[in-house]
């Protein structure tokens, strides 16, 4: 299951508290470009996610044995998507 929301106070690991700090950045700051029209500045503001994604993904078991923990690092990457499907479709690309 995925929670409903990110509960910070879940996080064990540095890699989540990064991840969360960047993703909140990153949503304000896609969504005023996105407000103004400019997608090229919504990607980039998405483009800063990668190297935050890529230590949680090296330094964190997404499937935590506790389920509370589980359930809050999904939802945190499930902001992730979200904040992503707001500047494109990417399921639409091929290959």
């Amino acid at each position: 299951a995925i929670a409903e929301t990110v509960e910070p106070a879940l996080f064990r690991e540095d890699a989540e508290k990064k991840l969360y700090a960047a993703v909140n950045q990153a949503e304000k700051e896609a969504g005023q470009a996105i407000q103004n029209e400019d997608f090229s500045a919504a990607m980039l503001a998405l483009s800063v996610l990668r190297e935050p994604v890529d230590s949680f993904f090296e330094g964190v078991l997404v499937n935590d044995e506790d389920q509370a923990v589980r359930a809050n690092r999904l939802a945190l990457l499930a902001r992730i998507r979200a904040a992503t499907d707001q500047v494109a479709d990417f399921s639409k690309i091929v290959g």
